[in-house]
């Protein structure tokens, strides 16, 4: 086998073994241990994170961080890796910024001098942009790793009534409109609701807890309604839409399933709603204007006529 495909294959197996010996690496490869040796020193040269320990069990372990073999991307493959990466940076809050940035590096500096400059003249052609929000996110990592692990964490969060402890199960977290949102399993609560992920101001495992992680292994975020509690009384949405109206819904991710299209262009919104989120409803639509038309339910109208009345005594208009 050449050298060249020997250390391809070579990099593969021990990022698939994780831990070795040189004895076992030189009979899976038909060469000597000294072949290996070296094999395995240049590995480490081109940044293969090996660690060796002496001793009768020692050996030869990968540390952490994998490296996977070299991929042959086309030169529009890899402009697509780069903006794709290049869009997140409007965000101040990732939960794998610094990773992100370091890809970000290693594919325009490996990359031909034309294909750089191409990159450079496409970056004032297109952009992703992302609303400036001055609020930061700190702990994306570790709810995105309790979504994925199915740990419950313990977070510090800011809402109206003040700052309150809450044990939660994330389901995962998305990004809309410059902020971050995690749906998770509220145990004081009993079902899923959205957190804003700039309103915790601590989150942590919650090792000791008393609550027991809940098998959310099923539940996601294109379906995280299914485990509300069916006893939640809900109501029936319906509101008429302009042109207007439908395109800044359009905008909205919890309004995917909800919105329907006319011919002209002009649309509605129907679906179930909890009936604890109304005054969500309520502010949303007022915010629409005269883009919008609130069929039903009712609740919701009254709603809007008690926020309405209380911007009319604030500005004392009878």
């Amino acid at each position: 086998m050449p050298k060249s495909k020997r250390l391809l294959a070579l990099m593969m197996t021990v990022n698939r073994k994780r831990k070795f010996t040189v004895k076992e690496l030189a009979q899976e490869f038909e060469v000597s241990s000294r072949t290996i040796l070296r094999d395995l020193q240049e590995l480490s040269e081109l940044g293969v994170p090996l660690y060796s320990e002496v001793g009768p069990h020692g050996g030869y372990q990968v540390l952490n961080e994998r490296i996977l073999p070299p991929i042959a991307f086309t030169e529009e493959e890899a402009i697509a890796i780069f903006f794709a990466c290049h869009a997140l940076r409007h965000y101040a809050c990732l939960p794998f910024k610094t990773e992100a940035s370091s890809a970000l590096s290693k594919f325009y500096n490996y990359m031909s001098g034309d294909v750089r400059d191409r990159i450079d003249q496409m970056k004032n052609r297109v952009d992703f942009i992302t609303p400036s929000r001055h609020s930061e996110s700190p702990h994306l990592s570790i709810l995105l790793d309790g979504a994925i692990d199915q740990k419950v964490i313990l977070i510090e969060y800011e809402s109206r009534e003040g700052i309150a402890s809450r044990e939660i199960q994330p389901i995962g977290i998305y990004a809309s409109n410059g902020l971050w949102y995690c749906p998770a399993y509220c145990f004081l609560r009993g079902d899923i609701r959205v957190f804003r992920c700039d309103r915790m101001h601590s989150a942590v495992h919650a090792s000791d807890s008393s609550s027991k992680p809940i098998d959310l292994r099923h539940v996601h975020l294109g379906n995280r309604e299914a485990l509300n509690k069916a006893e939640e009384e809900e109501a029936i949405l319906h509101v008429e839409l302009s042109k207007e109206g439908v395109q800044k819904c359009e905008a909205e991710l919890w309004a995917g399933s909800k919105l329907h299209f006319n011919n002209d262009g002009t649309g509605w919104l129907e679906g179930n709603i909890g009936k604890s989120d109304i005054p969500f409803f309520a502010k949303f639509v007022l915010g629409l204007g005269n883009e919008a038309t609130v069929k039903s339910p009712p609740q919701l109208v009254d709603a809007m006529k008690e926020m309405m009345a209380k911007i009319m005594a604030k500005y004392n208009f009878e």
